[in-house]
């Protein structure tokens, strides 16, 4: 190869390593950009931990708390009346407008009255006729009774006879033949006595069966007369009638088990409540204090969440304890003046069973509950975080009360318990003590998300 020629071939492979180096200028100056950029954000991560959370913490305070008590309950009329046909027959007319408030023996239906009005002619004419049977009876016996005055006399007569015949037939004075037809005919008249008096016995006997007749027919007649006034079903009492359950035409009676309708006394009103043995055995302690002081005054709320404004009172507590679920039903009384309530609404039943002198409360959103346990996060010194388990007792408005676990004075986290560990600082401000949020919903500045820069305002 010639000197020319290898110069060549030297210059090309010059200009290719300097377009090389010219192509690799940018990838180097960015080197020592990126590296900058890596290590300032290790300088960042590592610039130190975060700032501890901000929770709101309330401290535990003793006081007298009242016991409140609270159950579901059922109202129910204090007497309900079923309306059933006590005769067979077919419905003609309602008279009464459901849902209005009735009297007591205020016609409500009538069934068709011609069976029964039949039945009771019937049993009219069996009794008169009956009643015939015992004068024709008492006039027999006094027909029997005259009778037995004749054979008396007769038997008088011949016993007097007799008693003649029988010296004069000693002395041979009269022969055998009379003194035979003297005790004859002694022996005839005693007899007619027996007879007749046997026929005055059969005679009061007929009386007495005619009498039975008569009061079986009597009987029998005011059966009538009751099917016949069964025939308008009337209302046993005063109160508030439901809608019919039969219509007219239907054909209704004892043997039916469809109802007519029901009447409910509704002032005042039941409500029934299942308390569990204890709350029993309470409630009892309590009425036994309150001896001479009155009953113990129930509330009722309302499913809308308002207060009736009517106290109650307890009334009774049924004769056992339910074992399958282990409490007994009460019931309680509540005036109902305007007949607002009624039967069947559900609602809930409060009383104040009593005072709890010097109990430790927090409020509610302080506990938390886990497979059971009641868990509450205690602030203490240098406001690092202690998980403790605490007994809880009653609940009373937004408090609850603790039975063990916790001192006066102590600090617990009430908002931001999710937040919290145990042995974790945080930062604690008072329990609903924060300023108000701005108008339209926007955070407050202390509640900004972490990360996000300040939103620049956009233009119109």
């Amino acid at each position: 190869m010639s000197i020319h020629g290898i110069f060549r071939r030297v210059d090309f492979r010059m200009k290719r390593g300097e377009n090389f180096v010219r192509s690799l200028l940018p990838a180097l100056f960015l080197i020592p950009a990126a590296t900058l950029m890596i290590s300032g954000c290790q300088k960042e991560e590592k610039a130190g931990p975060p700032p501890p959370p901000v929770v709101e913490v309330a401290e535990v305070v003793q006081k007298d708390v009242p016991i409140i008590a609270e159950w579901v309950g059922t109202l129910d009329g204090l007497v309900n009346a079923t309306i059933r046909a006590q005769v067979q027959g077919y419905l003609v007319k309602q008279n009464y407008r459901e849902g209005d408030f009735v009297r007591r023996g205020q016609v409500l239906f009538e069934i068709d009255p011609r069976e029964y009005q039949a039945a009771l002619e019937q049993a009219k004419a069996v009794l008169n006729q009956a009643k015939g049977a015992v004068e024709q009876t008492k006039a027999a016996l006094e027909k029997a009774k005259a009778e037995v005055a004749v054979q008396e006399a007769r038997w008088t007569t011949a016993k007097a006879n007799l008693a003649r015949v029988k010296p004069l037939a000693e002395q041979n004075a009269v022969s055998k033949k009379d003194l035979d037809d003297a005790i004859g005919a002694e022996l005839s008249t005693r007899s007619g006595v027996d007879a007749a008096n046997a026929a005055v016995g059969a005679a009061q006997a007929n009386i007495v069966a005619a009498e039975a007749q008569v009061l079986a027919s009597q009987a029998a007649l005011e059966k009538a007369e009751l099917n016949l006034s069964f025939t308008k079903i009337t209302s046993p009492i005063q109160g508030l009638a439901g809608i019919a359950k039969a219509q007219i035409g239907n054909l209704v009676g004892p043997g039916s088990s469809e109802e007519l309708t029901t009447v409910s006394t509704i002032n005042p009103i039941k409500c029934y409540i299942a308390i569990s043995e204890q709350e029993y055995m309470r409630a009892e302690e309590a009425r036994r204090k309150r001896a001479g002081q009155g009953k113990v005054p129930l509330e009722l709320i309302l499913t809308d969440g308002s207060t009736y404004p009517q106290k109650g009172e307890f009334a009774f507590a049924d004769r056992q304890v339910d074992v399958r679920t282990g409490t007994i039903r009460v019931a309680t009384l509540f005036p109902n003046p305007q007949n607002l309530l009624r039967p069947g609404q559900f609602s809930r039943v409060r009383a104040e069973m009593g005072i709890k002198k010097g109990a430790l409360a927090i409020p509610q959103r302080a506990v938390t509950e886990v497979q059971g346990k009641y868990l509450v996060a205690v602030v203490g010194p240098e406001n690092k975080v202690a998980i403790r388990q605490v007994k809880t007792g009653e609940r009373v408005g937004q408090l609850w009360v603790v039975e063990e676990g916790l001192k006066a004075g102590e600090k617990v986290v009430a908002e931001g318990t999710q937040k919290v560990r145990e042995g974790m600082a945080v930062n604690p401000k008072p329990f609903g003590a924060g300023e108000p949020a701005a108008p339209g919903g926007a955070p407050k500045p202390e509640e900004k998300p972490e990360g996000k820069p300040e939103p620049k305002p956009g233009k119109r």
